[in-house]
């Protein structure tokens, strides 16, 4: 009866996901950020900022102030000279190029294609006759390669993988995917091929590896991400991580074997690069193994784990997870790759389900923890993001371990991969983004488009427009914050349920819909000019968090649509720690054109201490350093 329980689970997984051997098995897939034109007033004018200054400072830093470009050019004059930095230093020039990749399809740019050009030629000339890269080892000791599984090779190669596919899917120039190519068969026949145990300390490389299957169709690349998550939870792991009791196993998520893992622990982003790379392989063969570990350590993350702003990684001793419930605000780690990690998992999580709570999720890590990253002028960034200051927490210009500068840039960029996901039969419409593209769907193509100013408000009109009249279904999602679960679980709840109904109209008359994971679906037989108008309620609610996370008993968040809000010392309080609600706090909301590049505040009436007015949380310390708290205490 248990083999055939086991069976049958696996019979469903495998048509949940069913496609062909080539990687086509995933229930649907996301449009590609190529194909994806965004024309939002929301995030147009971030990726534009990031596309203008936030990559030039990226590349000022790693070209002139920092030593990283300067390696490869030692390597390649072979003259003996020293390393500069740090043996990771290596992946910041490489997350640089991808981010540039996508800036190159957002506002293309021959001076920084050219520049992008340079970079890849010193690259290349750096990598060695076997096709081995990476400055560290190059230039200090070749007999040391790969003998520290701390010393991140491997994640410096995946890095460089990602890069090399965007920059081709964006430029068609195959020199660094010839390059990446070569590293990766360089590992695979180091590791793989002579079945020698290798685990890697910063993973990353489980899940460019899926990409450059996808990119060639060499199923060996699969291979090679299914062999690196075997590895974990053995006893293979040997080097500084495993040598050190403040860190060990469970730091890199090395103590049991992937499938069998249920909870979050040890470094957030290697966790978040990890879990991405087993669901990508997880959806590529169809292994229930797979699927359903990461439907456990999801769980465990969202409901006991994650920050009401969708950050993660609670500690800053192992930059990582503690104990359950352990959500600290002032001394909140929350780095901004974690958060940029959450986007990625999260969408595999979607693509492997059809479930809309994983975008939920993605969409609470994008707008808050994520974002919250970048600075409104694009050239200073957080790499921790606190939910309480005192004055003490400020953006930087940049950091000696520079992961996340380059990191938000890459996903900001990017954005179009999260929008709109299609599979022969059908559309989802995952993100609310002004936005148009065009969907090869088995019978036409259809161009799919929106029109909002979300997240100010919450009325979304999305045209579709077939080549001829056809049948298909179109997946809208309802936010679960437009509804009364904030987020998955009952970690966070509204303190006040105070949202209207959601409402959908086709050509401005009511429209019959189910709703299945989440998503309004829409069976329509569409024509050109078709529009779905959807309408959220956008009213302030107020949040509360279950008793076990400490720092937030009997206070409340603000969330408006997508958005955490946070009252700052600016907004004319003079200590935010001596603020409390009334229980029968009544916010209004408007939007300020003249403050924060457009925003809308929240206001309510504080007796006896005037107006308090807040504003959305990845807003905050961009008017100089300031008191922030994001859960404010509430009283008589």
């Amino acid at each position: 009866m248990q083999l055939l329980s086991k069976l049958l689970y696996s019979i469903a997984i495998a048509v949940l996901v069913s496609g062909k051997l080539t990687g086509q098995s995933l229930k649907m897939q996301s449009v590609s950020f190529a194909k994806v034109n965004i024309t939002d007033n929301f995030w147009a004018p971030r990726i534009k900022t990031v596309s203008t200054v936030t990559i030039p400072v990226c590349i000022e830093q790693t070209e002139i102030k920092t030593p990283r470009i300067r390696n490869f050019e030692k390597v390649a004059h072979k003259q003996g000279e020293k390393h500069e930095g740090i043996y990771y230093d290596d992946s910041d020039v490489y997350k640089a190029l991808e981010a540039i990749a996508y800036s190159l399809k957002n506002h293309p740019d021959p001076k920084l294609e050219a520049k992008a050009d340079d970079w890849i030629d010193k690259i290349a000339a750096a990598q060695q006759p076997d096709g081995y890269l990476n400055t560290y080892y190059t230039l200090r000791n070749m007999d040391g390669r790969w003998t520290d599984m701390e010393k991140h090779e491997d994640y410096n190669a995946g890095h460089l993988i990602e890069a090399a596919i965007a920059y081709y899917n964006t430029t068609g120039k195959r020199k660094l995917l010839d390059v990446a190519t070569r590293v990766a068969d360089n590992i695979d026949s180091t590791f793989r091929q002579q079945n020698r145990h290798w685990v890697s300390g910063h993973e990353e490389i489980e899940l460019a590896l899926v990409k450059l299957y996808h990119a060639t169709g060499k199923v060996k690349y699969l291979d090679l991400a299914d062999w690196y998550l075997q590895q974990r939870g053995h006893g293979y792991g040997k080097g500084m991580i495993w040598d050190r009791k403040d860190m060990g196993v469970k730091y890199a998520q090395d103590d049991v074997p992937v499938k069998d893992q249920k909870q979050i622990e040890g470094h957030a982003v290697r966790a978040m690069y990890l879990y991405t790379g087993a669901a990508d392989v997880g959806a590529a063969k169809s292994d229930p193994g797979y699927m359903n570990a990461m439907q456990n350590v999801w769980q465990d993350v969202v409901y006991r784990n994650m920050y009401i702003t969708g950050g993660i990684g609670s500690s800053g001793n192992n930059e990582g997870f503690t104990i359950d419930y352990d959500l600290p605000n002032a001394d909140a780690y929350c780095e901004t790759c974690a958060s940029v990690g959450m986007v990625l998992w999260n969408e595999r999580m979607n693509l492997l389900t059809g479930n809309a709570k994983y975008i939920d999720v993605l969409e609470r890590s994008l707008y808050n923890g994520a974002l919250d990253g970048l600075s409104l002028s694009g050239d200073h960034f957080f790499y921790e993001n606190v939910l309480q200051a005192n004055g003490n927490h400020t953006r930087k210009e940049w950091f000696g371990t520079a992961c996340c500068p380059s990191n938000v840039a890459r996903l900001v960029e990017s954005l179009g991969n999260y929008i709109y996901a299609a599979n022969d039969n059908a559309v989802w419409v995952n993100l609310f983004v002004g936005s148009n593209t065009t969907v090869p769907l088995k019978n036409g193509n259809v161009q799919i488009s929106q029109q909002t100013e979300y997240p100010w408000k919450g009325l979304v009109n999305i045209r579709v427009s077939p080549d001829k009249r056809t049948q298909f279904p179109l997946y809208v999602r309802i936010p679960g914050w437009a509804t009364d679960k904030p987020v998955p679980g009952e970690t966070y709840k509204y303190a006040k349920v105070t949202n209207k109904p959601v409402t959908l109209k086709l050509n401005g008359r009511p429209i019959k819909f189910t709703i299945s994971n989440g998503y309004a679906v829409i069976n329509n037989t569409w024509k050109k000019g078709d529009v779905v108008s959807l309408d959220l309620p956008m009213q302030v609610n107020q949040i509360t968090a279950i008793d076990s996370i400490k720092d937030a008993r009997n206070k409340v968040a603000l969330q408006r649509g997508p958005l955490v809000y946070c009252v700052e010392r600016s907004d004319k309080i003079n200590n935010p720690a001596d603020i409390t609600i009334p229980k029968n706090a009544v916010f209004t909301s408007a939007y300020n054109k003249d403050l924060l590049g457009g925003i809308v505040e929240l206001k309510t009436n504080l007796p006896g201490k005037g107006t308090l007015t807040a504003i959305p949380y990845y807003s905050w310390d961009n008017r100089g350093k300031s008191d922030m708290m994001v859960w404010l205490p509430v009283g008589e």
